[in-house]
């Protein structure tokens, strides 16, 4: 059912994992899609795969978002939905965590995704869904977390009071957390692959589902709080874990 016809939307990262699980979903219901990314190849790539402009953006750079918003206003107008889903996941003790792992999360996880919305606002139509993506590690306590948690409760602070700030334009608001989700890590959190591969087992006994999510299970979820089905539903967090976070017993 194409109930996102002729609506446009921005994802943020929108050229792997999540990101581009979103953008291709919003396509398949009739939105057009802009989905950013630092690296031009990997956007390239994804505007081939999905129907999408991509547009080279580095949340982390409030230079950079000026000029996505310039270049989404003069070629689509005005904007319906906005996924901010760009983010970085890094993880360390708090005994030895450097002041540059605790400024590369902050400024793009919170900075970035603050001044994203601010400076997309202009061109955001009245009526629009803003959409954060979050995680259940702003919950659970996962060791070696502390600041990606941090930047992760952050948003979901921002996301209440946003959602109370625009309501009078009728912009909805919400935040999507997701549990263990089947993405590219390796590399991306400082975990060896053997590391990786061993949290994943054990994690996988606490999961209700016992299974990692996939990114597109994900994505239905954006795009039912992108569209109308969700009219009523602001201000608030939807979390996608296989019912992890319940899981206490175990």
């Amino acid at each position: 059912m194409k109930n996102l016809e002729n609506k446009v939307a921005i994802v943020t990262g929108g050229n792997s994992g999540i990101g581009y699980a979103a953008a291709a979903d919003l396509v398949s219901k009739g939105a057009k899609v802009i989905v950013t990314g630092r690296n031009k190849e990997a956007l390239t790539k994804a505007e081939t795969e999905l129907n999408v402009t991509g547009i080279v953006a580095d949340q982390s750079d409030l230079k950079s978002i000026d000029n996505l918003v310039d270049q989404v206003k003069a070629k689509f107008g005005k904007v319906d939905i906005l996924f901010v889903n760009a983010g970085v996941a890094a993880f360390a003790p708090v005994d030895s965590a450097s002041e540059e792992h605790y400024d590369s999360i902050m400024n793009i996880n919170v900075k970035g995704l603050y001044f994203t919305v601010q400076k997309v606002l202009p061109i955001l139509n009245d009526g629009a869904s803003i959409i954060f993506n979050t995680s259940v590690n702003a919950h659970v306590g996962m060791l070696n977390s502390s600041v990606y948690a941090a930047s992760k409760a952050a948003v979901l602070s921002l996301n209440k009071v946003f959602a109370a700030e625009l309501a009078p334009r009728k912009i909805r608001v919400n935040a999507v957390s997701p549990g263990p989700i089947e993405t590219p890590l390796y590399g991306k959190v400082g975990l060896e692959k053997e590391e990786v591969e061993g949290f994943g087992a054990a994690l996988g006994q606490k999961i209700l589902l016992k299974r990692f999510g996939q990114a597109s299970e994900v994505a239905k979820t954006i795009s039912f709080l992108a569209s109308d089905d969700s009219s009523f539903i602001t201000g608030t967090e939807i979390v996608v874990d296989g019912g992890l976070t319940v899981n206490t017993v175990l």
